[in-house]
């Protein structure tokens, strides 16, 4: 009996690492969402064992591999990746696969944001904010520890708010200063986790989507769109609707997915994905190439010993061939 065909999917990031396999008709039949932990590689090793022991290994065979994220080179070479994506790309092709009208796609992660402007089904535009972690989930998280808040309950705690503090949330220094003030002087708790909420969706707004044409349908992703105080303020901001797919903070791993199934059904002699990547021991370098006056800085991968792929130089002379 012929295994279905399946595909990987993997995005890397600096908190977290997602990942997901899609069948044959594109529909997600295992996910993951773990913390990277300083360690793409052990993260993306752990990723895919878990996806492994959610699919029948002998009715199911993976036929493709994509990655994105921050680490996406890396781990693409560590997986065998046919497909290695921006995170632009990976999440424009997961959004507008399950929302094909969507315009306006916002994304608040670990720590970063983006907004990406869709017209036709095609980005058209974008910006990303990776200078200053205000408004990110690691700032999330930080200010809910500091209040001893968990950080799943903030939305519900900041939708209990009938007068959100003002926070100055442009900067993680100022907005810890508010933050400690507004507790000195004894603000009820629900109304600075509302503060801090809608201090996030004005802060992304101001910076991320500064100059953007926010046109509806808009949907929102990453770790911090399930906190619904942030889609609360979002919505009121904006004067719509915001969309909150349940798997929007798979979205970039989704959108991996679905390239590396378009790019390989036409590969039937592609071999199989091998779940037991965790039995190889990968291994990262960095070289400077002193072929020319550039001095590249060149990261160089091995498995178990061997190169299987390496990048950053600017010409030829630095190039560094994998074992064939």
């Amino acid at each position: 009996m012929a295994k279905r065909k399946a595909y990987l999917g993997v995005d890397t990031g600096s908190i977290s690492t997602k990942g997901v396999i899609i069948d044959e008709n594109r529909q997600i039949i295992a996910r993951s969402y773990l913390w990277t932990e300083g360690n793409p590689v052990a993260a993306a090793k752990r990723v895919v064992a878990e996806l492994g022991s959610q699919i029948d290994q002998a009715a199911v065979e993976v036929r493709g591999v994509g990655t994105t994220g921050s680490a996406r080179r890396l781990v693409g070479a560590m997986l065998g990746a046919q497909v290695v994506k921006n995170e632009i790309t990976a999440h424009a092709v997961g959004t507008t696969f399950l929302h094909p009208d969507v315009r306006t796609i916002l994304e608040i992660g670990g720590q970063d944001s983006k907004i990406i402007c869709i017209e036709g089904g095609i980005a058209v535009d974008y910006a990303m904010n990776t200078l200053c972690a205000a408004g990110t989930g690691a700032f999330l998280s930080s200010q809910a520890h500091r209040l001893g808040v968990e950080v799943e309950d903030f939305g519900e705690l900041a939708l209990q708010s009938k007068h959100p503090a003002n926070i100055a949330a442009r900067c993680t220094v100022f907005a810890e200063s508010d933050l400690v003030h507004k507790i000195q002087v004894g603000y009820p708790r629900e109304d600075i986790v509302a503060g801090l909420c809608r201090a996030v969706a004005t802060n992304y707004l101001n910076n991320v989507g500064k100059g953007k044409k926010i046109v509806g349908p808009v949907v929102f992703q990453g770790g911090v769109s399930k906190n619904a105080g942030v889609v609360h303020f979002f919505e009121e901001a904006l004067g719509q609707p915001v969309l909150v797919d349940p798997d929007g903070h798979l979205m970039g791993a989704f959108g991996a997915a679905l390239l590396a199934a378009d790019a390989c059904d036409s590969l039937s002699d592609a071999p199989a994905f091998d779940f037991n990547v965790a039995d190889f021991e990968f291994k990262t370098r960095e070289v400077v190439c002193q072929k020319c006056a550039n001095h590249c800085e060149v990261i160089v991968v091995y498995r178990d010993g061997d190169i299987i792929d390496s990048w950053g130089n600017r010409c030829d002379k630095g190039a560094i061939k994998p074992k064939a």
